[in-house]
């Protein structure tokens, strides 16, 4: 017994502080970019020596990966589909594109520093970028082929469609906050979503 709470404490130990430099990593490269944040620093602003991050995350790509898979829309996004899979179309359609908008806001200042320095990344770190997308699409992906299953949805490509459903969102997102259109301050968010899945809906049922 003594033996097992001991490893008990150990490995919760090992997960707060795995926790703490995720929770650090993306406070730096929110404010620093990826380009920007150094190990020593992240290191440093967690409490920890800098031998204990890499025994965690064995290079600056390893962290930065893991941050982005941690705190992605994907996460939040698996988590919906069971819950949504009972509601109407429409309305679980709302369901995503709200909780989406909700975790681009929540990121808004990586999102821009990413934007900012995404030019000088390594071939790595676009890989990196571009395996969550593509786990994100294809997460909701699945999500429209379920209800092409079930003979709601006309048959289409549902990556294709994921990408378009996504892509009006992020879009206004873009605009909203980057590019400071006024037409969309002007717009209510409520409204957007339902807009925009009203005319995503049109373009898919049967």
């Amino acid at each position: 017994m003594y033996v097992s709470n001991n490893l008990h404490t150990y490995k919760t130990g090992i997960m707060k502080t795995k926790d703490k430099i995720l929770e650090t990593g993306l406070k730096l490269f929110s404010k620093k970019g990826y380009l920007g944040a150094t190990t020593k620093e992240i290191a440093r602003t967690a409490g920890i020596a800098e031998i204990t991050l890499f025994r965690h995350f064995p290079s600056k790509e390893k962290l930065f990966e893991e941050v982005i898979n941690t705190h992605s829309f994907l996460p939040a996004l698996r988590g919906l589909l069971p819950e949504i899979a009972g509601l109407p179309y429409e309305e679980g359609l709302r369901v995503i594109s709200k909780r989406f908008l909700d975790s681009l806001t929540e990121r808004k200042d990586l999102i821009r520093i990413m934007h900012s320095e995404i030019h000088r990344y390594t071939e790595k770190i676009h890989r990196i970028y571009h395996s969550i997308i593509d786990e994100i699409l294809k997460t909701l992906a699945s999500y429209f082929a379920e209800m092409q299953k079930k003979g709601i949805l006309r048959t289409f490509d549902t990556e294709l469609g994921a990408r378009a459903f996504l892509g009006m969102f992020f879009s206004y997102f873009d605009a909203e906050n980057f590019l400071l259109l006024k037409k969309y301050r002007r717009t209510d968010t409520d409204a957007i979503i339902r807009e925009f899945v009203v005319i995503f809906i049109k373009g898919t049922v049967k």
